[in-house]
């Protein structure tokens, strides 16, 4: 007797008694960094990015039809940052909104970006599969004791910085008293790896019961972790103290070494020795910046991606180029504008108000007119348009944080592509 056809009528009964689910598992990608992966960008700023040929297919695929910001049904974000010393979780589905917190109700998106929405939007495109982006910053951290690795060890004061310490045992700039400086080691220990583990507790929070950001989810459906981005270092090139061989090519020498534990050590907490992982090189200053602390800061900040254990999973995406050079040019004039303000309120010499015999008004009249000879009108209108924060947040610029986003996913999508 051939059962060969009963066989198959039973298995395809079997199938239509017992679906099969074929669902490809949620799609998680994990963002952590300071304050620019926070994101100073206001959305007032938006306009500006269709001012560029390049950028105006950009915008349009930041908003909808009705010309309102986008809302990425098929993404989800759980926001782990802090205002102050209160930390909150906003969750949601992705649209503007989750950048920057301060001064905001921390029960709704606020009104800026990072690069978490047009990432987002990128990965939308890519997968048919959900998102969810597990996002966790703060500003003003640092690597080497905010965000240390586990196995990183204890912090550890550079011997040049030990050596102007005992010079001073009175304290000088900065350089705490030597009475006071066991206090100062216990609080440095205290803070050591501190928003580490809330990072790495929120996103194993989270990943335990992903429905507090996604009520839908399928637990059967599962999950995967397919990419780290990192966005960080503006704490870290400026302290002097933690890297003090100024002018030196070796300055930041400890860096890279901090970044590569921190990569083995995220993906041994979470589980995934080859998860895709984006580095945010610095770029304030865009590339006409060529300062030597500059340029050595974003060298170590790239260097784990050419190390050979993390070939073809690790990769630097240089965010110098999406500085807004125009805008910069006009932030050198405001500059220069707050510079004589203040020698204007300081009888600085060599200055209209040396003797300091100008009255308020007359400050005021001088400053005005200085002001109005150095920067155009079309250019506090451009200004307007496209800035609403400082350099050491690129400005606050839309454009700026749009290109990181989509730079970012695009790099860790061509990571997942690799075997």
């Amino acid at each position: 007797m051939n059962t060969k056809p009963i066989v198959i009528r039973a298995l395809a009964l079997l199938c239509i008694l017992s679906p099969i689910s074929f669902a490809k598992p949620l799609k998680v990608f994990i963002l952590v960094g300071q304050s620019n992966m926070e994101g100073p960008a206001n959305i007032s700023t938006f306009d500006y990015i269709g001012d560029d040929p390049a950028t105006a297919p950009l915008l349009k695929s930041m908003r909808g039809a009705d010309g309102k910001a986008a809302t990425c049904e098929g993404v989800s974000i759980s926001y782990l940052t802090g205002a102050g010393e209160k930390n909150f979780t906003l969750n949601g589905k992705l649209t503007v909104g989750y950048g920057s917190m301060w001064g905001a109700d921390p029960t709704k998106p606020g009104d800026k970006i990072g690069p978490e929405f047009t990432f987002g939007l990128v990965m939308d495109e890519a997968f048919e599969e959900p998102v969810l982006i597990i996002k966790a910053a703060w500003g003003g951290k640092s690597l080497h004791t905010d965000f240390r690795p586990p196995s990183a060890g204890p912090y550890v004061m550079p011997k040049e910085t030990q050596e102007v310490w005992d010079k001073h045992p009175q304290g000088a700039h900065g350089i705490p008293k030597a009475e006071d400086r066991p206090k100062w080691n216990a609080e440095k220990v205290a803070a050591t790896g501190v928003y580490y583990r809330l990072m790495t507790e929120h996103v194993k929070k989270i990943l335990a019961d992903p429905k507090q950001v996604m009520p839908d989810y399928d637990a059967a459906q599962g999950y995967e972790i397919a990419g780290f981005t990192w966005l960080q270092g503006f704490n870290d090139m400026v302290d002097g103290q933690v890297y003090p061989k100024h002018n030196q090519p070796d300055r930041y020498a400890m860096y890279p070494d901090l970044l590569a534990t921190f990569i083995r050590d995220v993906r041994m907490d979470f589980n995934t020795p080859k998860m895709p992982f984006v580095i945010g090189v610095m770029g304030v200053g865009g590339l006409k910046d060529q300062s030597p602390s500059m340029m050595g800061f974003r060298e170590a900040m790239a260097a784990p991606a050419g190390m050979p254990e993390f070939e073809s999973n690790v990769v630097a995406v240089e965010t110098a180029p999406f500085w807004a050079d125009e805008l910069g040019d006009i932030d050198a004039k405001r500059a220069q504008v707050s510079q004589m303000n203040h020698f204007l309120n300081s009888n600085h010499k060599d200055h209209a108000n040396a003797d300091g015999k100008m009255t308020p008004e007359q400050k005021q009249g001088y400053l005005k007119k200085f002001e109005a000879d150095l920067i155009t009108p079309a250019e506090l209108d451009l200004w307007k348009r496209g800035a609403s924060n400082a350099g050491y947040h690129y400005l606050g610029c839309a454009k700026t944080f749009a290109l990181m986003g989509k730079h970012f996913a695009e790099a860790n999508l061509g990571m997942m592509k690799k075997p």
